[in-house]
């Protein structure tokens, strides 16, 4: 038996060839067929083999219906048809999964291997045509036509010689393979009957399935032997070239030397095929011709081309080398978008996809009128900062729509490695670019509008300090002349619009902060999140849940209910969740083909959110001495924060601070006190009282950590009505920094903070004098209803805030000790 890889298939059911036959034989095997019905024949489809006329093939059987086939064919004797199915892995082959071509098999004999398998070992007999499959069960079978063997006649001189010439060439290629099959090499030479040496060969020589049913069609032996043997020549020249390279790289050789020797027969081969690293040159070089870079980049870009054509292409430096100049062609240098200079239609654009910033946009429409009237302006670098999910980000999308530029995003959010933004030096392994040209790469144009997201989130270790690197790509005087470690030619940032985006500017570094126009994206009031919400959440939201405008209205008085009970932010990205969250309940009911309300009613929200999150924050009176109202800025806006304090009588002095403060928050109580202590005679107050009382301060939800100084005023307010035991103004809140010497200092986050105060029903708000520049900057409609006193000193703080009259209750702070010690003197 011999073996060949092509005839093998382990992995399937059947047919796994374990070789043909070809036991010597005295003349011609008998391929003549009795008088058969060429009707409803079993008809047995093979995987990757085909049966030849007058070759014996051994085959294994593992489909139940071909099992069946072969075992009552072999009970009554019965020929059976073979043909070659194209699909080797279809299971359940049909008709036109079947070659039309095939042989008549009979069944030589059965096997029952100790694996389990069964091996049929098949004689073929005259070709058949197969003319339709007229059943599939219980197997295969099919009306076929007879197709006649055509020899040459007795004698024919040139018929003679192809097969000497065949089986010669045959030895040739056998004896030329790796590992020569040796038993397949001594049949040939042993093979006294050449008469069915051509279908032999086909079956044996390991062709593909293809190209042996190709032979099996031929209808004439002589033609299948001519074809055979152009096949087997071709085959030959192969490896007459594959010896000639072998000849060619033949060497005493060491590890180095052996891969050299790989090397250079994979060059020859691409010499023999035509392809070398020549049509890569120029490739490069045509695309170089097409690019608008300067001069000395032009000259540096030939110079690096020249080295590579000097590089061997298997070579390591080669691929570094091809890289680096595909990096410089990608690069858009002197290419540039035509930026759209009309202003109104900037404007409608940015109205379109954000409601409301408009200091913002006010100052996109300055900065494209002046650049309309110069043309040679250099692009501002803009750094948008507020709380979370005001827009920022989108904000740099609708800007480079409005000025018909491409758009780039990179997200600085825990980058702590320099070369992420100038790139590594191409000595590197890996080395690329930075994310600046990249994205300009990206772009396809040196002028696109580029986001530098969460800028205020850069870190640094041991591999640089990445903020420091933005210092040259953000200076509108440096970066004309960028510098990528990667491309080493200076670039040109200075027409790029940087957008950058931060949350808080306290980790930014100043230097960087110098470089940058600051414009605050502040928080949206009510008003302005219930036409957000509206206006554009609901209809995106609409569109990704697969439904149409008209499912699902959220009228304002349910929009401001979600808005108050259900989130609590500065930015509206909580609001969308619970948009989405609401959307996703009626898609459901809409899938279900359920009946729902098409107008949410604010009654009915805990059907769609559940219970109510949040409670909104109200005032709560003045009966309670010490109780003062302050305002607090947070990341999601502002809120009000209660300010208590009580006493309780005991000897000495002690100050007691609770609710998760910060250290400059309680830095402010102790200034707070300490001016009380000093100026107590001022409010009325007996000296006396601190040795015998104890103070403690209190701010409520004493989970949440609180710090900053602007609860300075209000915590010295508090302290002063607990020991007058005064009652505080109603409706009053107050924000500011103190000092030692009673001074009230101006404090951040004034517009959200007003907003909070607003929303709690506060109707008076104490602020520092130098804090009146921000309520200018505020909308005169989000003033309404609200009195503002601006102060310099604590003293007018007291004055406005405490009243003259006394809690219903005051508590009695005369100092007992005192007396009972001076009635034991006497």
């Amino acid at each position: 038996m011999i073996s060949s890889d092509n005839n093998l298939f382990f992995d399937t059911d059947e047919n796994s060839s374990i070789g043909t036959i070809f036991a010597e034989i005295d003349g011609s095997p008998n391929i003549e067929c009795p008088d058969i019905d060429l009707k409803d024949l079993p008809i047995l489809p093979l995987r990757n083999m085909v049966l030849f006329p007058g070759v014996t093939l051994p085959i294994t059987v593992g489909r139940a219906k071909s099992l069946q086939l072969v075992r009552t064919a072999a009970e009554k004797k019965q020929l059976i048809g073979v043909v070659c199915q194209k699909d080797i892995y279809k299971e359940e082959p049909e008709e036109a999964d079947l070659y039309t071509t095939g042989s008549l098999g009979e069944i030589v004999k059965i096997f029952e291997m100790p694996d389990g398998n069964t091996t049929v070992i098949l004689l073929g007999k005259q070709r058949f045509h197969l003319e339709k499959i007229t059943s599939y069960h219980p197997y295969l079978t099919g009306n076929i036509s007879l197709l006649p063997e055509t020899f040459p006649p007795e004698g024919d001189k040139e018929f003679e010689a192809l097969l000497d010439a065949l089986k010669d060439t045959t030895l040739e290629v056998l004896k030329s393979m790796a590992e020569p099959p040796r038993e397949l090499i001594f049949a040939l030479r042993n093979m006294s009957s050449l008469a069915y040496l051509v279908n032999f060969l086909c079956t044996n020589i390991p062709f593909t399935t293809e190209q042996k049913q190709e032979f099996l069609c031929i209808p004439t032996m002589k033609e299948r032997a001519y074809s055979l043997y152009t096949a087997l020549r071709k085959e030959a020249q192969l490896l007459e070239i594959k010896a000639d390279i072998q000849t060619k790289t033949r060497a005493d050789i060491n590890q180095q030397q052996r891969e050299h020797f790989l090397q250079q027969q994979i060059k020859t081969i691409q010499d023999e095929l035509g392809t070398s690293q020549d049509q890569d040159v120029d490739e490069l070089s045509q695309k170089a011709a097409k690019k608008i870079w300067s001069k000395e980049v032009q000259e540096i870009f030939e110079k690096e081309l020249h080295r590579l054509e000097r590089l061997y292409p298997q070579s390591p430096d080669f691929s570094v080398q091809y890289t680096y100049l595909e990096t410089l062609l990608g690069l858009p240098w002197g290419e540039y978008s035509k930026d759209n200079f009309d202003l109104k239609n900037v404007q409608r654009q940015l109205d379109k996809d954000h409601y409301g910033l408009e200091k913002v946009k006010e100052r996109i429409i300055e900065h494209l009128a002046v650049l309309k009237l110069r043309g040679d302006m250099k692009a501002p670098i803009i750094c948008l900062y507020g709380p979370p999910g005001v827009g920022k980000t989108s904000l740099g999308k609708s800007i480079a729509e409005a000025l018909n530029r491409k758009y780039i995003r990179v997200s600085l959010g825990g980058l702590h490695d320099e070369a992420e933004i100038r790139g590594h030096r191409r000595t590197y392994v890996g080395a690329m670019p930075g994310r600046i040209i990249q994205g300009l790469q990206k772009a396809g144009t040196s002028n696109p509008v580029f986001v530098l997201d969460e800028i205020d989130k850069i870190g640094n270790d041991y591999k640089g300090d990445p903020s420091s690197a933005l210092l040259e790509v953000l200076d509108p005087e440096q970066n004309n002349t960028f510098h990528d470690n990667y491309i080493d030619i200076d670039y040109d940032l200075s027409k790029v619009l940087f957008i950058a985006t931060a949350n808080n500017l306290s980790t930014i570094s100043r230097p960087l902060l110098d470089r940058m126009e600051l414009i605050e994206v502040s928080g949206y009031i009510q008003e302005e999140k219930i036409e957000i919400g509206r206006r554009h959440l609901l209809p995106k939201q609409l569109k990704e849940h697969g439904m149409e405008k008209g499912d699902l209205d959220i009228p304002k008085k349910t929009m401001a209910a979600i808005i108050n009970s259900y989130t609590r932010e500065s930015g509206v990205r909580e609001l969308d969740k619970k948009i989405a969250k609401i959307l996703r309940k009626v898609a459901r009911k809409k899938a279900d083909n359920e009946v729902w309300d098409h107008t949410l009613q604010a009654d009915n929200l805990h059907e769609y959110l559940g219970m109510v999150e949040y409670q909104s924050d109200r005032y709560e009176g003045n009966e309670y001495a010490g109780v003062v109202t302050g305002l607090a800025w947070t990341a999601v806006g502002g809120e009000i924060l209660y300010i208590e304090s009580s006493l309780s009588r005991n000897k000495g002095e002690k100050l007691t601070l609770t609710g998760n403060l910060g250290d400059v928050m309680k830095e402010s109580a102790i200034i707070a006190l300490q001016y009380v202590k000093a100026h107590a005679d001022k409010l009325g107050i007996d000296p006396d009282i601190f040795n015998h009382w104890n103070l403690h301060i209190h701010v409520p939800e004493g989970a949440i950590p609180k710090d900053g100084p602007s609860a300075g005023i209000t915590m010295a307010t508090s302290i002063a009505s607990s020991f007058t035991q005064r009652k505080i103004r109603a409706h009053l809140a107050m924000t500011g920094e103190i000092t030692l010497r009673g001074r009230v200092l101006p404090v951040g986050g004034i517009k959200e903070k007003i907003l909070a105060a607003k929303r709690a029903g506060i109707k008076e708000i104490i602020l520092c004098e130098e804090n009146r520049k921000d309520i200018c900057e505020i909308k005169e409609s989000y003033l309404k209803g609200l009195t503002f006193h601006y102060v310099n000193d604590i003293a007018k703080v007291f004055d406005i805030a405490l009243l003259k009259e006394k809690v219903a209750h005051p508590m009695d702070l005369s100092v007992k000790e005192k007396e009972s010690s001076t009635e034991d003197k006497a």
